[in-house]
């Protein structure tokens, strides 16, 4: 409200004198009694007659905006009477319950208050520096109880009046538009406010006034008889704010800006931020003017949780550095790729072992052991993935260094921040007491309440989804210039987002015409996010954090993974609206299951879907023609691409090639010469996935299982090499070619990004799946076949890449290993 607004923001103008009182640092946490010797507020010198004077403006102040909120409480109240008249009727707007569900204690809290405006209205317009009202006060602190009811039903009372308008047109156009009486010296005669936003206006209040008794206090000298009275009301209302029930989702906080604007959260999640070099998990707040970084103190079993400030730049000071200004950061070190890798194994394989305690009705403690272990991977995995930079720096002083997982996240907080400093924002600095306020808030505030781990979630929560989700990202619109434009696919994997696929750069145009197909795999994914950039081919335009180019984002947005819509064998179509641009794409889903079974190829005259004994035998060769050819073009071009083998190629590319193939068409070598490398390393995988059995043998993938989980290195190594020896010649053969290629591409991991537990992770579920009868046999669901097959598939090839050079007639002619049955 607009009178509020100025009668706070002249408070706050007057109170700004800081000349008139100087007041000791003070815990605000923990409040002690009149009597201790000891008050949390001290006031160490107050001019008699500015003081007063100070409590005078103070009070006219607020009790402007007392009179404010009880129109307010009597503009919730109007409508409830005639609902009540005629809930006994044949036709009911709402029944009793929902009435006393949705205004419950509004009325008792209106009567309080009415009481005591009118009781401090005179005492105020009167004014003489004798009066006292510290009594009054302390009644209302003592009050509070009432409040303490309405704040256990708010969350309740809000549910059921959205569910009232949902169904009932009437409700919905009462809720909408409720009148507010003005105050008495304005030109409006009222204003419209919805009820949402007035059934907050009672929890907006308890600060309000406990702000007021702080402001009080500092200016009542301590020998007033007033004095003994406020600090008694202040400390019961301390209290009441540390007890309050934390479940509620307040729109807003109350503390104001230096221009007297109420204070807004826009913003907060998680985020990992580079501090004394080493990576800290913080909650981040965005306000309207100011930007606040926190940590979750600890606190003692059953002790009010808190926040702890760790820095705040206000907006008006916050600048982004260009990349070319932004200081290297060398003490960014990236976690090795295999210990993440390993991390989500121990994820997927925990998860599994809390399926089969539930399942078997085991006892809660173990559950919750399994749970805690989780949520430790969990949060290292969530700590230690992000990479990408995300600078901010106060342009008085400091620079802070967040690292995100997504470029979508960099790009929403960057975008939320600037919208705000698009408005006439203000310097400020906090005193310790504004701080603390302001801190305390943001447990009440906070959006986000929970690390986005998996084991945070309700037990009855959707999983996600297991499988590959086929993507067609076809064109975009909506462009006001020419650009070089490309998109970007995310997914949630393990509570954060990561990269998975991206379109070639369609050259200077409006409306780009990809029309290009990915196979992403899903590992409990909820959502997909297409990013869509303008190419930036500026070699100064390079990001110190990471080196590479900083392109702009041009749009974004995100939809949910919706299992209804896109399980099922047809493709679904789809358009993404993103700052006036649209990108149109199209997908299909298919579950992990379905994607183990392999149909073996009607035309065997073709490569793909024929067994590889078939192929090597007509093609007189060791190694099927097309792994040789594919192998080569990757190491003569691709062995340096950035997440060769792991980005997903073009699906149509990758089609052509294996039509290509199939057809034995003497073109093949020119056409991979000029074909982009991710659909040729795609072209590989997809003539492994499709092969009618996978290349290490339905019959020995039970042996295979059984043998990396040894524990013995010697009774492993000589199963494992057993296992090799037992694989039909041209398997094998192939094989060990294979390994000794992504040995190869894994000695350029420092510029590839691809470790040999990265590509064992990409390619131990092509070559190594139980077959349809074994799977079907012990797995209950699609998220299990991830965490016990996939895990185990990822260790057996990680086993082969990290043994010294396996030669197949060493291997053939060795006795150092007996055969055994496995």
């Amino acid at each position: 409200m607009e009178e509020e607004e100025e009668a706070i923001g002249f408070l706050d103008k007057v109170l700004e004198d800081e000349d008139v009182f100087v007041l000791e640092e003070c815990d605000l946490g923990t409040p002690t009694s009149p009597d201790s010797g000891s008050p949390f507020l001290v006031a160490v010198k107050v001019e008699a007659g500015k003081g007063l004077e100070m409590r005078k403006l103070v009070l006219s102040g607020f009790l402007a905006s007392e009179e404010i909120y009880i129109n307010q409480l009597e503009a919730l109240l109007l409508p409830m009477k005639p609902l009540k008249a005629t809930a006994t009727t044949s036709q009911p707007v709402l029944t009793i319950q929902q009435i006393e569900t949705i205004f419950y204690k509004i009325q008792d809290i209106y009567e309080i208050h009415k009481e005591f405006y009118d009781n401090l209205c005179p005492k105020v317009q009167q004014w003489d520096s004798q009066v006292t009202l510290g009594h009054l006060f302390q009644k209302l602190a003592s009050q509070l109880g009432v409040y303490k009811a309405f704040v256990d039903n708010y969350k309740i009372a809000l549910e059921t009046a959205e569910k009232c308008s949902q169904s009932n047109n009437q409700f919905q156009k009462i809720s909408e538009e409720l009148k507010v009486k003005a105050p008495k010296d304005s030109k409006d005669s009222h204003t419209s406010v919805t009820m949402e936003a007035l059934l907050y206006k009672p929890i907006d209040r308890v600060t309000r006034s406990t702000l007021v008794l702080h402001d009080l206090l500092k200016h009542t000298p301590v020998d007033h008889p007033d004095y003994p009275l406020l600090q008694d009301a202040l400390r019961i209302s301390q209290n009441f704010l540390s007890s309050i029930n934390e479940d509620i989702d307040p729109r807003r906080t109350a503390v104001t800006t230096p221009k007297g604007e109420t204070r807004q959260l826009v913003k907060d999640g998680f985020l990992v931020e580079m501090a004394e070099s080493s990576r800290k998990l913080r909650h981040v707040f965005l306000f309207t003017d100011v930007l606040l970084c926190a940590k979750l103190k600890k606190t003692s079993v059953g002790k009010h949780q808190q926040y702890d400030c760790k820095w705040y730049i206000p907006l008006a000071d916050l600048v982004f550095p260009s990349p070319e200004e932004s200081e290297p950061s060398p003490q960014v070190h990236p976690f090795p790729d295999h210990e993440l890798e390993d991390m989500k194994m121990k994820i997927s394989a925990l998860k599994s072992e809390i399926q089969k305690e539930r399942a078997s009705k085991g006892q809660s403690r173990a559950i919750e052991r399994l749970k805690k272990k989780m949520f430790e991977n969990e949060f290292l995995l969530l700590l230690n993935s992000p990479t990408i930079p995300f600078r901010i720096h106060n342009r008085n002083g400091k620079s802070y260094l967040f690292l995100l997982s997504s470029d979508y996240e960099r790009s929403e907080w960057r975008e939320a921040i600037q919208k705000l400093q698009k408005k006439d924002l203000q310097a400020f600095v906090l005193s310790s007491v504004e701080l603390q306020v302001l801190t305390g808030s943001c447990f009440k505030l906070r959006t986000v309440h929970n690390i986005p781990v998996t084991s945070n979630k309700d037990d009855d929560e959707a999983p996600g989804l297991y499988g590959f989700l086929h993507v067609i990202v076809h064109s975009a619109k909506g462009f006001k210039q020419s650009a070089n434009l490309y998109c970007t696919l995310e997914v949630d994997s393990f509570g954060y987002f990561v990269s998975k696929a991206k379109t070639r750069v369609f050259r200077d145009t409006t409306e780009p015409q990809w029309n290009e197909e990915f196979e992403i795999e899903l590992e409990g994914s909820q959502s997909l996010r297409i990013l869509c950039y303008e190419k930036c081919y500026d070699k100064t335009k390079v990001n110190k954090d990471n080196n590479e180019i900083v392109d702009k984002i041009m749009g974004k947005g995100q939809i949910q993974l919706d299992p209804q819509t896109v399980q099922t064998k047809n493709w679904h179509m789809d358009v993404i609206e993103m700052n006036g641009i649209k990108v149109e794409f199209s997908m299909k889903f298919t579950s992990r299951d379905m994607s183990l079974k392999r149909t073996p190829s009607k035309k065997q005259t073709g490569v793909f879907g024929v067994k590889i004994s078939v192929v090597t035998k007509r093609e007189r060769s060791k190694v099927p023609y097309i792994v040789r050819q594919c192998v080569e073009e990757v190491e003569k071009r691709g062995i340096e691409e950035i997440g060769i083998y792991r980005i997903s190629g073009v699906a149509t590319d990758i089609q052509a090639l294996k039509a290509v193939f199939d057809a034995n068409n003497k073109d093949v070598l020119v056409m991979l010469s000029d074909m982009d490398i991710n659909a040729i390393a795609g072209t590989l995988k997809l003539y492994f996935r499709e092969l009618p059995e996978p290349l290490l043998t339905d019959r020995l993938y039970p042996a295979f299982m059984e043998g990396i989980a040894l524990s013995d290195p010697a009774a492993k190594e000589n199963c494992m090499m057993h296992l090799l020896r037992t694989l039909p010649d041209p398997n094998l053969i192939t094989f060990l070619f294979l390994l000794e290629h992504l040995k190869r591409v894994a000695e350029k991991e420092p510029i590839n990004k691809m470790s040999l537990h990265n590509l064992a992770t990409v390619f131990g579920p092509t070559l190594l799946r139980p077959s349809e009868v074994e799977s079907k046999g012990h797995l209950t669901s699609a998220s299990d076949i991830w965490s016990h097959d996939v895990m185990a598939q990822v260790q057996v090839l990680l086993y082969y890449l990290q043994h010294p050079p396996i030669s197949f007639a060493e291997l053939k002619r060795n006795t150092l290993y007996f055969s055994t049955d496995v």
